[in-house]
């Protein structure tokens, strides 16, 4: 699977990744794909579309954050490598 690109967006909580999410998919034409939670109460949003759309919806969060944004990163045409990772993490939460 190949993606324009990949948005990450990490935050504190649950509850703050789906707002987040909420805010980035009202943005731009985005496609979530999947989430990464950690220790700590982490949470990784990870979202896919073409360029342009993925950094309009990140910077939507970073400009205007519903809540405290940890760390956010645009990848612009993902390795393969990068996009099976995504992919199996898609598949441990869609199963």
């Amino acid at each position: 699977m190949s993606y324009g690109a990949l948005g990450l967006v990490e935050v504190v909580g649950s509850c703050n990744a789906v707002v987040v999410l909420d805010q980035m998919l009202k943005t731009s034409d985005v496609e979530f794909r999947t989430w990464h939670t950690k220790c700590g109460g982490h949470a990784t949003i990870f979202l896919s579309g073409d360029i342009a759309a993925v950094k309009a919806a990140v910077d939507a969060v970073k400009g205007n954050p519903p809540c405290e944004i940890i760390a956010a990163a645009v990848i612009s045409a993902p390795s393969e490598e990068t996009s099976r990772l995504v992919k199996e993490e898609e598949e441990k939460h869609h199963k």
